[in-house]
């Protein structure tokens, strides 16, 4: 699993209704976030990928996948001081990859609630 809800269940008191309302604001926002990241980028505006990778990642650590928070943090800080602009595909590639993957795991963990 991508995904570790063990700090959502926790926050929530393992509560199902407050899980799956959680889960849904995400899919909604990192769907937002895929699309705007990848708009910044083929838009080379670093500053804003910055700001965006700043806010993706509580939503992403709140799902419980640190590393992939921790890219986005590594981001942040490179795209706001515009440094190493040749590893930014590679680092909006992964976050892609994973929140998608991230999504349609929630999306059936959420169904069986």
């Amino acid at each position: 699993m991508i995904t570790d809800l063990t700090y959502l269940k926790n926050m929530s008191g393992d509560d199902p209704k407050m899980i799956k309302e959680m889960i849904s604001i995400f899919i909604t926002q990192a769907e937002e976030y895929i699309a705007e990241m990848q708009q910044n980028l083929d838009e080379k505006n670093y500053l804003a990928i910055g700001k965006l990778a700043h806010k993706a990642k509580s939503s992403i650590k709140i799902m419980g996948m640190n590393d992939l928070g921790a890219e986005l943090e590594t981001l942040e800080l490179l795209a706001k001081e515009e440094k190493e602009q040749e590893s930014y595909p590679t680092f909006i590639d992964n976050f892609i990859n994973q929140t998608q993957q991230a999504i349609a795991e929630l999306k059936e963990i959420a169904s069986k609630m």
